[in-house]
Formats: structure tokens, sequence, C-alpha cells
């Protein structure tokens, strides 16, 4: 059984129907609601050393910028991997957010 608090839809007192957003699933096993499954670390390293490939984007879910990353390195005959090196330090520093705007768990 659903508990009320993760019902998609409520009944305002204005009657007017207020809807949240489905960005993500209201439960996730084994991790807090809100957190992504994906690691910051993991991320990070794969970032660091396939970054020109996009590996890093592409673990994270985020399948546009790891496809930009992989066609901007190809164009640029290997220099666009600096691109991946500084964005998976970034990602380990700074953490990010998966495919779904989930911060990445630590």
């Amino acid at each position: 059984m659903v508990p009320p608090e993760a019902l998609r839809c409520r009944r305002q007192p204005s009657r007017s129907l207020s809807c949240r957003p489905m960005t993500t699933p209201p439960y996730q096993p084994g991790y807090p609601q809100g957190v992504s499954d994906k690691s910051k670390v993991v991320a990070g390293v794969l970032q660091i050393l396939l970054g020109g490939f996009g590996v890093g984007r592409f673990y994270m879910g985020d399948t546009k910028m790891g496809v930009i990353q992989l066609v901007v390195t190809l164009v640029t005959c290997g220099l666009g991997s600096l691109w991946g090196l500084i964005d998976g330090i970034l990602i380990l520093v700074n953490g990010a957010v998966d495919g779904q705007g989930r911060p990445l768990r630590d």
C-alpha cells in the first residue's frame, strides 16, 4: 500500500488539483529519498581517466553531455579530452547530479 505522502496529486483547500513532478521515484530501496544510486567517486574517476569519451557522464545517466564530450574529443583530435579531465575534477570536488537531477551519493 502506498503511504498518503507518496501520492502524486492532491486536492488543495481551494479545490484545485496540485501535482508534484515525477522526477524521482517515491521510494528507492537502500538509499535516502532524493539521492542517486550512482557514486560521486566512481563518476569522477571515470571522467578523469576516460573523460574524453564521456564515460563518466554516461555512467551518471547524462547521455547528451557524454555524446557531446565524445564528439568534441574526436573533432579536436584528442585535445577535447582536457574537458573530461577538468570535468572529472569538478565532479569530485563539487559533486554533481545524475541524469534525473538527483545529487550523487558520496
